[in-house]
């Protein structure tokens, strides 16, 4: 049923038609989820590709880091450019952008087309953040959590049925159809997204692009992003390696510099330095350096053979994370609605301290059953931090900035990503054993290279948890002065 309301508070005031925004929340949150379930159903399909095109380990995890490096390059270029132009706009270019190039990865007859369709498929990353932006314009404030929350959840179920769908499709179809699949689907959303969404009002007439900061931003991330992918697979200490993680952090100073004066930069150092921007930028930091270091160490513990894992495949490996998406999902909808009454800041707390006492459970497995129930004490908490990072961000930021401050909070939670895998890798190669499986002797990561992955996680989530702290609290019942509209 369509009701129009007026939300008469601050600046939010507007008239909202509750009908049409329900239908884009729900486009837009089923384009997000499909994205990135079509991102992640490669995953399982790796060891395929390399039987299938006779090339090793390390080139086939090519098809996922260098798919990151484009995404987080241009991340915050087209976040601005929404700002400038108009997010449906530019989510348009994307998604016609994003279909063409799946289409020619389904399609490609070597493994040097498909790497290089697979490249041009990062700009797919780029609809999240306008996907946040755009459902943050079409609700008033107190109803902004429960859009941010569906989305967030929505996000999270694409990722881990993309694990499972894409396992078992790949096994018992071929990888490639996958793709057949779900392109059809992301070219209906992409026209029913043209035809139903409309176009944001909060636009720049006459403002340019800053095509030398946008330029110099994503060749700083996508040096540093290529840096951390592939430093274990060209060596941490070789020149290349050294000379990206070097250089991309080092050229952010300078562009600093050269953004000051900039009408309107890329790099915003004036929004980057609101207090809630800076601290849930923080956050998603840690919080995906946890995931990237928790999660390559769960999947290695649950398919290494026993006595180093449990040696499970990977279809079974998605089963047993699926649990994670059944707790996430009720959980972040319940705190999204939750929120606007009793604010971010205390989820946020109690988020940190049950994602903290997982992963001290995660550190102390026995079994396979185990990981499944301790993944859930996970899912909890993990499903109130991450609703309550976004609502503290997109209730913090002018909406006239809003996809420019989502689009950088994405890009710095991929790049905590990036680091949090080879991290997790150092740390299984390091403590390392050999072991007598089936005949050979292998040299694998102990239960102990494990434990101290989750030990590191317990860290940085107490970072998280203390982090949280300097935050403004921007909704709710303790609502600061200033943060009302």
């Amino acid at each position: 049923m369509r009701r129009i309301l007026t939300e008469g508070s601050g600046g939010d005031e507007q008239a909202f038609d509750s009908g049409y925004a329900n239908r884009a929340l729900v486009l837009l949150a089923v384009v997000a989820a499909l994205i990135i379930y079509v991102d992640t159903m490669l995953t399982p399909a790796l060891p395929k590709i390399v039987a299938e095109y006779g090339v090793t380990i390390d080139q086939a995890s090519l098809l996922i880091s260098l798919y990151t490096v484009l995404g987080v390059a241009v991340i915050p270029i087209f976040g601005k450019l929404g700002d400038i132009y108009g997010k449906k706009r530019v989510m348009m270019y994307i998604l016609v952008t994003y279909v063409v190039a799946a289409t020619m990865t389904s399609l490609a007859p070597s493994f040097n087309l498909i790497l290089a369709s697979r490249f041009v498929q990062g700009v797919g990353l780029g609809v999240f953040a306008l996907c946040f932006s755009l459902a943050r314009e079409q609700f008033p404030r107190k109803l902004v959590p429960r859009a941010q929350g569906v989305i967030s959840v929505v996000q999270v179920a694409g990722a881990a049925l993309g694990l499972l769908g894409g396992a078992v499709i790949t096994n018992d179809f071929g990888w490639q159809t996958n793709y057949h699949i779900a392109i059809p689907i992301v070219a209906v959303l992409t026209a029913l997204v043209f035809l139903v969404v409309k176009e944001s009002p909060n636009k720049k007439p006459g403002v340019r692009l800053d095509y030398v900061g946008a330029a110099w931003l994503g060749a700083s991330l996508t040096a540093i992003v290529l840096g951390l992918s592939e430093g274990t697979s060209w060596g941490w200490t070789s020149a290349p390696i050294l000379g990206l993680l070097i250089v991309g952090p080092a050229a952010i100073v300078p562009l600093a510099l050269y953004e000051r004066g900039v009408a309107e930069p890329v790099l915003d150092l004036k929004l980057l330095r609101q207090r809630n921007v800076m601290v849930a930028n923080l956050l998603i930091i840690s919080f995906g350096l946890v995931s990237g270091i928790a999660f390559q160490a769960l999947v290695y513990a649950l398919e290494l053979p026993s006595p180093s894992g449990f040696g499970i495949s990977i279809t079974d490996v998605g089963l047993y994370l699926l649990p994670l998406v059944v707790v996430i999902l009720p959980v972040a909808l319940g705190v999204a609605a939750l929120i606007p009454r009793y604010g971010v800041k205390p989820f946020l707390y109690i988020g940190s301290v049950l994602v903290t006492i997982g992963f001290l459970l995660l550190s102390t497995y026995t079994s396979p059953v185990q990981i499944e129930v301790y993944l859930m004490v996970y899912a909890f908490g993990g499903g109130m931090v991450t609703v309550s990072i976004q609502n503290l961000l997109v209730l913090s930021i002018a909406k006239s900035e809003m996809s420019l401050g989502t689009s950088l909070n994405t890009a710095f939670r991929y790049v905590g990503q990036t680091l949090g895998a080879p991290a997790a890798g150092a740390i299984l190669s390091t403590f390392v054993a050999s072991y007598s499986v089936s005949g050979q002797v292998l040299s694998l990561p102990t239960r102990a290279a494990f434990h101290y992955c989750f030990y590191i996680s317990v860290v940085a989530f107490i970072a998280v948890g203390l982090l949280s702290i300097f935050a403004r609290e921007v909704i709710g019942k303790n609502q600061d002065k200033g943060h009302g509209s």
